[in-house]
């Protein structure tokens, strides 16, 4: 019998590649752009966030390299595909983050303590630049869908709300001497990233720990499945995805005697793909037949 497969879903997503890519690119050039800014003008969001945006750019270029990395094919070192390393690079981002974001705490409550003058003008101009660069690089990625395009675009977003932050504080503080603003915009910027790191490794880890898929409905992809006219009874059903995107299923199904196997199984392979079930495995067993996996996870 002709046994043919489709597995072009596990290559990758090219566009999400050429979207960290750019990511990286922006955040190292303006990385140098802030720390010489920085200093000149004596602002701890700035200075912070220019040290947390190296640290930024090493994280971006291992997520660009791990999401080339996941749109390799299938091997013999594993039989499911690369994609689950774009997972890996969304992991390394948010925890980078998540060290950046603490460091910007640290730094924001020591001028808390000890409030400095900082240079509103320059503050401003650098505000502006940090604006258009990081903006730039958010609207490639906002509509990204896999965990690592999240985790970057996340990155993106802290920056884009910290300079927004530093233009409000720079005009501001051209008017009223207010040094205590700068770091108190940084502490509330920090807070709320960090409430978004951990809603991003909340899922992260969800994908690598194999838990069913936050779109996929365990009990309703169960009775799709036995609801199927010539299905007596479905068991040992598991689900999971390999990146956030691509969800892959394995069941036993045992069916009426007088059931046609192939016909029913393109009829289940068609409803699961409307569920979003990219990778089905089904094994059909004869009422008789011991499976030994009918007490397992039902």
């Amino acid at each position: 019998m002709a046994h043919s497969h489709s597995h072009s879903s596990l290559q990758g997503n090219p566009s999400a590649d050429s979207n960290i890519r750019m990511a990286f690119f922006l955040n190292l050039g303006f990385s140098i752009i802030e720390i010489i800014g920085g200093f000149f003008t004596n602002s701890i969001a700035i200075i912070s966030d220019a040290l947390h945006d190296l640290g930024d750019s090493f994280s971006l270029a291992m997520a660009w390299y791990f999401q080339r990395l996941s749109k390799k094919k299938r091997d013999w070192r594993f039989s499911y595909g690369y994609k689950r390393f774009s997972v890996l690079g969304a992991l390394i981002n948010s925890l980078v983050l998540l060290t950046g974001s603490i460091f910007i705490i640290y730094a924001s409550i020591q001028r808390l303590i000890a409030p400095q003058e900082t240079n509103a003008r320059g503050m401003l101009i650098l505000a502006v630049i940090g604006i258009l660069f990081n903006g730039l690089a958010m609207l490639r990625l906002k509509k990204g869908k896999s965990l690592n395009e999240r985790a970057v675009a996340l990155h993106l977003l802290e920056d884009v709300l910290g300079w927004i932050a530093v233009l409000i504080a720079s005009i501001v503080m051209m008017f009223f001497d207010l040094p205590i603003l700068d770091p108190l915009l940084s502490l509330a910027i920090s807070c709320y990233i960090l409430f978004n790191i951990y809603r991003n490794i909340k899922d992260v880890m969800k994908v690598m720990l194999q838990g069913v898929p936050n779109n996929i409905n365990e009990a309703e992809i169960r009775e799709l499945i036995a609801s199927t006219p010539g299905v007596q009874s479905v068991h040992d059903l598991h689900i999971w995805t390999m990146d956030g995107e691509y969800n892959i299923l394995t069941t036993h199904i045992i069916l009426s005697p007088e059931a046609e196997v192939y016909p029913l199984k393109q009829e289940i392979k068609e409803k699961l793909k409307s569920a979003g079930i990219h990778h089905p495995t089904i094994e059909i067993e004869q009422n008789n037949e011991p499976c030994g996996f009918e007490q397992e996870c039902c």
